[in-house]
């Protein structure tokens, strides 16, 4: 079965710490020799089977010249929030000469990996929407909410450019020879299904369905989303990313409901249970393995990042024991 992690790349590798030693974050995505180190490194150490193209959600508006900070311990930080028509008629469009760092990055990895698979990364329109309307990170997105209410049509102005971002820096990476993308609406999650029906899947179904020329396996994912899982789907996925709150059998069992086929899914251990003891994380992989298999096919990952205090040895050691269960 196959397995990687999402944030495999750094955060609780030694290794990533001492080569990101003073340099800042965004920097780092825009260093070909880096961003290619960077994505290396739990492939080595793990020995999982894909690697997740090391980047950040805000690459692509910091790319195309919107005035962001990756700040240690908070993360993106928006100079000038964009909360007005004003600020969203003067968003830039990205070029995809703009991020040529990250598609060399990307030919360096493609060189290197040899039979590992590369997966793209890119945010989906509505996370990316809501850190630069809340200017950084939001528990509550009373910003983003208001506005997608109040003025829809500005909303779907905003999210539309963002997915046309999105799917420019994925045709980025596909170009220089990903093999696969996952699109991360990481705060989804905190609308309702009909709120995400409306202001959200048509801009999503707009990058991946975007992509469907390419060929590729297409994983979408994000956090809280159980009850959103039939919508991400209708996007465009070909896999859909699950968290740890509902298992993946109950998953599936949403999915088909319709009638629909058994479709293919991701995760979903939960991140913090890698600080757990051995017997109590072994026994929550060999369950959701097991559960997994009323999917069409299951990779194997957490429910979302990996905590940056977590023990590399005990990734290594999950990966081994998925390696050696039956799918």
């Amino acid at each position: 079965m196959p397995v990687w992690f999402m944030r495999q790349a750094g955060r609780s590798l030694p290794e990533y710490r001492a080569l990101r030693e003073g340099v800042p974050m965004l920097q780092s995505c825009f260093d070909p020799e880096m961003l290619a180190e960077i994505t290396l490194q739990p492939v080595r150490r793990h020995g999982v089977d894909a690697a997740i193209l090391y980047s950040d959600i805000v690459v692509p508006p910091y790319a195309a010249g919107v005035g962001i900070e990756i700040v240690p311990g908070t993360g993106p930080v928006i100079a000038e929030p964009v909360r007005d028509a004003a600020a969203v008629a003067a968003l830039p469009e990205l070029a995809p000469e703009q991020v040529a760092p990250v598609a060399a990055g990307v030919r360096l990895l493609v060189e290197r990996l040899g039979d590992t698979p590369l997966i793209g990364f890119a945010g989906a329109p509505f996370t990316l929407a809501s850190y630069l309307i809340e200017g950084g990170p939001s528990r509550h997105f009373e910003h983003t909410k208001a506005l997608m209410r109040s003025e829809p049509e500005l909303w779907h102005t905003l999210a539309d450019r963002l997915a046309t971002m999105a799917l420019t820096f994925l045709k980025v990476q596909l170009d220089a020879g990903a093999d696969a993308v996952q699109l991360f609406d990481s705060w989804a999650g905190a609308l309702s299904l009909r709120e995400y029906r409306e202001f959200v899947l048509p801009h999503s179904a707009k990058v991946l369905r975007g992509l469907a020329e390419y060929d590729v396996p297409r994983i979408h994912f994000g956090v809280g989303t159980g009850e959103l899982l039939t919508a991400m789907r209708e996007a465009g996925a070909d896999v859909v990313g699950v968290d740890w709150r509902i298992p993946l059998d109950e998953a599936v069992r949403r999915l088909t409901a319709d009638g629909s086929p058994a479709p293919a899914v991701q995760g979903n251990l939960d991140p913090a249970l890698l600080g757990a003891s051995w017997p109590v994380i072994e026994a929550e992989v060999r369950r959701i393995v097991a559960e997994g298999r009323a999917a069409a096919g299951h990779i194997f990952n957490l429910g979302h990042g990996v905590p940056p205090g977590t023990d590399p040895a005990v990734l290594t050691r999950v990966a081994e024991l998925v390696h050696s269960l039956e799918p």
